[in-house]
């Protein structure tokens, strides 16, 4: 199922309209953000995903090829992120050092409930704790690619059906506003003559 998964995803990538110049970098951004984020960097990914979905609800982008990227992204960056756990991760907790002792009482508790609450802990913690954890690829590879999955569409489709009329409300009142501003401008000019013409007078 998993490798099933990744072939249908790797065929949604393969029909992208990807150009150098044109449109293609807004998915390798959001390819790039998504990896970063699922990786351990918070933030990136939603902010390139939502400012994505929003430009395909406008009709720059083709959503279907930014919620295929963005949970390619976030599949490979959380992979990448659960094996810097198992290689370095527990390492550095474990290390003789400062606060050793109660590093490794983290370290105990954190395995026990890895153990019993993992597929629920992948969807809430970063990758790399998982890894730190030793939790099993076998029950992170499913998850991680499943909660991949709901992380894209949830804030793609969002961003796509909602963000449009946002942006619209946004750029009214932006408008407003400069129409606002121009009349008080005129306003005040059209005061000061009053005041000096009156003075004058």
């Amino acid at each position: 199922m998993r490798r099933a998964s990744y072939g249908l995803a790797a065929i949604a990538v393969l029909h992208l309209p990807i150009h150098p110049k044109g449109p293609g970098i807004d998915y390798l951004g959001v390819l790039a953000a998504s990896i970063a984020s699922w990786a351990g960097l918070p933030g990136p990914g939603e902010a390139a995903l939502v400012a994505a979905s929003i430009s395909a609800g406008q009709h720059h982008l083709n959503i279907t090829a930014i919620l295929a990227v963005a949970w390619i992204g976030a599949t490979v960056g959380g992979m990448a992120g659960w094996i810097v756990g198992v290689r370095a991760g527990r390492g550095a907790m474990t290390r003789p050092g400062p606060l050793h002792h109660i590093r490794l009482k983290i370290i105990e508790k954190g395995d026990r409930f890895y153990e019993r609450y993992g597929l629920v802990a992948v969807l809430f913690t970063p990758s790399w704790v998982a890894g730190i954890h030793h939790m099993r690829l076998s029950r992170y590879g499913p998850v991680n690619l499943v909660s991949a999955l709901v992380w894209a569409l949830a804030w793609g489709l969002l961003a796509y059906f909602v963000g449009p009329s946002i942006t619209d409300v946004i750029s009214d009142a932006g408008t407003a506003r400069w129409f606002l501003l121009a009349g008080a401008i005129v306003a005040v000019a059209a005061i000061a003559l009053m005041r000096r013409s009156r003075h004058h007078g």
